[in-house]
């Protein structure tokens, strides 16, 4: 699924997201709004992994969606 399918759906994307990073809360989620850089952040922030780290988890994420 593209960024743009995922934004569009993000209510419905979000318990995906939360169940992928268990420690996103769901204020986390609702600043991320299905903004990709923004959940890497949101990622990057909770884990404490690099940036390069939080972007693969993401981009694996997406395409299993």
């Amino acid at each position: 699924m593209n960024w743009d399918q995922i934004e569009g759906k993000w209510k419905q994307m979000k318990g995906s997201a939360k169940e992928n990073w268990g420690k996103l809360t769901d204020d986390d989620l609702d600043v991320a709004a299905g903004n990709r850089d923004k959940l890497v952040g949101k990622v990057q922030e909770k884990y404490g992994i690099a940036k390069e780290e939080a972007e693969k988890q993401v981009d694996d994420w997406s395409s299993r969606t």
